[in-house]
């Protein structure tokens, strides 16, 4: 059975944000990592070379794997701001029809820049997916 292969490491998340580019894609990164820092109340760690992540949970499924993974978090890639919310926004609706111009993946929240969406709105999703996400494991700091 393989293990999980996005996993913590001990790279520097200022130093990956001061390196994002271009400028607005970092400004905007360095925004989501306050938002993110502020709702979840979680110091960010970086998750593999690319993606900052806030909390983490520790699952066993029926099958008998298990893993621990980031609780939610964000990568600031070159096409889009990559949100991660788990466990998917199928509960989220009503507050995805407020938050502004994105795209959905499974997990994933797609969104252009962030002056895209309404911050406020983006705050009560994350802390949607981690009430929800509490509710199948705990979310803990890492």
């Amino acid at each position: 059975m393989s293990g999980n292969k996005t996993m913590p490491t001990q790279a520097s998340v200022a130093d990956f944000l001061g390196a994002v580019t271009p400028a607005r894609r970092r400004e905007d990164a360095r925004a989501l990592d306050a938002l993110f820092r502020e709702v979840t109340g979680f110091v960010p760690q970086m998750w593999g070379p690319s993606i900052v992540g806030y909390g983490a949970y520790d699952y066993v499924y029926d099958s008998g794997r298990s893993g621990r993974f980031l609780a939610t978090g964000f990568s600031p890639r070159k096409a889009h701001l990559v949100l991660y919310i788990m466990p998917g926004y199928d509960a989220a609706n009503p507050i995805l029809d407020r938050l502004g111009k994105h795209r959905l993946g499974k997990s994933c929240l797609y969104i252009n820049k962030l002056a895209d969406v309404d911050r406020g709105v983006l705050a009560e999703l994350i802390r949607h997916g981690l009430d929800r996400l509490g509710g199948y494991w705990p979310v803990h700091p890492i």
